[in-house]
């Protein structure tokens, strides 16, 4: 990977190690739309009767999953290298997904999805990364980032999409589906093992973490993981710089997230009458309209700063979602899902890149699994927070609420563009 630090700009971001982030970032989120949107809420609820709260359940253990281990896996990911780490993970993925298609007992479909976040934790810490590293001294990854946004928000669209139309094709056949999936995490596999298979660490030569890795002796590997584990910890407390409001900013990220997408599509069918098809179209104008604007996005983020663009993003996101709540007129219902689209292409790129210029870059992948991992939070609470206001406070309560959320997250960052670090600095 030192040679992807040393090349120019535009061959440095279409490098093959960035194609293969690229890829396992789109089919990862193409299995997790599939699943998640397409096809547990039915499956367990209607063809294996499920209750809503055992549903809810395997949905908050899959983010718990994907989003506590965040962390671990940066710090793997780090001194194991990618090959190994997201080969291993991936193995998880394939075993839950089998579970899922052939068990059909409750505990099990549970832990199968707990399984199944486990099996995606280390995707992001790694991409990140890999991406990071390739970015040059000044972090300046906007379009790198805004091409990986494409990707995700690819997967998690064409998912769904793919699959409600192989389950009418193959009528209502959740076998064909599973075998879909299965297929998908072989080539993920196949993917991860051609990752490079050590990181910067292990090719400066350090010859003690080079033998504790290759003779796998256990005293050896307990000494040098908890050796590791102080040093992240340390690193963590003093060399991490940045102003604490960070931490909330990044939890209420993803929060926002957490408390749409579960009501999304019982709003849109129930509130406002609109049908599968029509719905599957306004998702596609929604995500057209991001993945459109995040190339063009990314690469104005790098020329310009991150600043405006988050400044405009959450303002723009979050007075529209008010205004989401309040209308019933189908073609206004598609003008403020696409300039929540737009506000978002705003939002991604320019907010992955200002975290990138905070974060260390003797710990980056651990650093980056610690961020991911309260980022991710927010999807652990959003969607419980969601059922409780749809359930007590109406309909459209998700909705405000995403939107107050939105205007806070636009104050957060008005602080932290003044100051993005700490005024003082503890020396290690």
């Amino acid at each position: 990977m030192r040679q992807i630090g040393q090349e120019k700009a535009p061959r440095r971001l279409w490098s093959p190690f960035f194609a293969q982030l690229w890829l396992l970032v789109f089919l990862v989120e193409f299995m997790k739309g599939s699943l998640l949107v397409a096809i547990l809420p039915v499956y367990m609820g209607e063809t294996l009767g499920l209750s809503a709260g055992i549903i809810g359940l395997a949905f908050s253990l899959q983010y718990f999953g994907d989003n506590a281990f965040r962390a671990p896996a940066g710090w793997m990911a780090e001194r194991l290298g990618y090959r190994g780490t997201m080969s291993t993970a991936l193995l998880f993925t394939l075993a839950a997904i089998i579970m899922l298609s052939v068990l059909r007992e409750p505990v099990w479909l549970v832990a199968a999805c707990l399984l199944l976040g486990l099996g995606t934790s280390p995707l992001w810490p790694c991409v990140m990364t890999g991406t990071t590293e390739m970015s040059g001294p000044n972090n300046s990854n906007g379009a790198a980032m805004g091409t990986l946004e494409i990707a995700s928000m690819g997967g998690t669209g064409l998912g769904p999409l793919v699959m409600n139309f192989a389950m009418s094709y193959y009528g209502h056949s959740y076998g064909m589906v599973f075998m879909i999936l299965i297929g998908c995490s072989i080539v993920l596999l196949l993917v991860a093992l051609m990752l490079p298979g050590s990181n910067k660490s292990t090719d400066r030569g350090d010859p003690e973490r080079s033998a504790v890795v290759s003779t796998g002796g256990a005293i050896k590997q307990k000494q040098q993981l908890w050796k590791g584990i102080k040093e992240t910890i340390s690193t963590l407390k003093t060399k991490l710089n940045v102003n604490p409001l960070i931490y909330p900013a990044l939890f209420l990220q993803s929060f926002v997230i957490g408390l749409i997408s579960p009501v999304l599509t019982l709003y849109a069918r129930t509130d406002l009458g609109i049908s599968p098809n029509l719905y599957s179209v306004l998702l596609i104008a929604g995500g057209g309209v991001t993945v459109l604007a995040l190339i063009p996005c990314g690469k104005l983020v790098d020329r310009l700063g991150t600043e405006y663009f988050l400044h405009i993003g959450f303002l723009l996101a979050g007075i529209t979602l008010f205004f989401f709540s309040t209308v019933r007129s189908i073609p206004f219902v598609f003008v403020a899902v696409a300039l929540i689209g737009l506000g978002y292409a705003l939002i991604l790129p320019a907010w992955n890149t200002f975290l990138a210029k905070l974060i260390p870059e003797s710990e980056r992948a651990t650093v980056w699994g610690f961020f991911l991992t309260l980022q991710g939070s927010g999807m652990v609470i959003g969607p419980l927070v969601s059922g409780v206001l749809w359930d007590r406070a109406g309909h459209t309560a998700p909705f405000i609420i995403s939107g107050v959320v939105m205007l806070l997250m636009f104050g957060c960052h008005l602080a932290l563009a003044r100051r993005p670090r700490r005024k003082t600095v503890v020396k290690a």
